[in-house]
């Protein structure tokens, strides 16, 4: 309270400085003021530039589409055999082992369902064919095979090279392949 009365005095005995002293807080408002806005005028330029820059960025991409992009490296389906009994299991995977010598043009000569060999206790089906395919098909086929759903392994292939004019140039083999069966779930 008595720093109040004497600051009170002080100023009342000299005016010149009571006015400098209002100059001089005046001024301190005007700049902080001013501070403030430049700051906001900078931060709305950056706003436009920014702006400026996504429209021209989304000028140049293509517009986006309405569909779910779908990772096209990951095979759709289930990775094991489906089916209610370990026959109708095996049958799909003779149905998908001939559907791909099929889409390769090639032929099933014979095939075999082994539902009882080594691998059956660990559930895996096996299916032996005897095919013929062109030679330049042979790797697409085993392409085919291995990245599809559901996975399947070559266990074995046998090819032979025409021999002869009579064969049409189109190899002879056989394999077999094998795929994981959970049971009738």
């Amino acid at each position: 309270m008595i720093a109040i009365t004497r600051t009170l005095t002080g100023l009342a005995r000299y005016p010149q400085m009571a006015l400098v002293l209002f100059v001089a807080v005046l001024g301190l408002c005007a700049a902080t003021t001013a501070g403030n806005m430049l700051e906001i005028l900078q931060r709305r330029n950056a706003v436009i530039e920014a702006s400026s820059i996504l429209e021209k960025l989304e000028s140049r991409s293509p517009p986006p589409s309405q569909a779910v992009a779908v990772d096209v490296s990951v095979p759709r389906g289930s990775s094991f055999l489906e089916g209610p009994s370990a026959s109708v299991a095996a049958a799909s995977l003779l149905q998908r082992l001939t559907g791909a010598v099929r889409r390769m043009r090639g032929n099933i000569l014979s095939s075999q369902v082994d539902l009882q060999g080594p691998q059956a206790k660990a559930g895996f089906l096996t299916v032996s064919a005897s095919f013929e395919i062109e030679q330049a098909s042979l790797q697409p086929l085993l392409y085919d095979l291995e990245s599809g759903m559901p996975f399947l392994f070559v266990e074995q292939l046998v090819v032979q090279a025409p021999q002869g004019v009579s064969e049409n140039g189109k190899l002879k083999g056989t394999i077999t392949v094998s795929g994981k069966w959970q049971g009738g779930k």
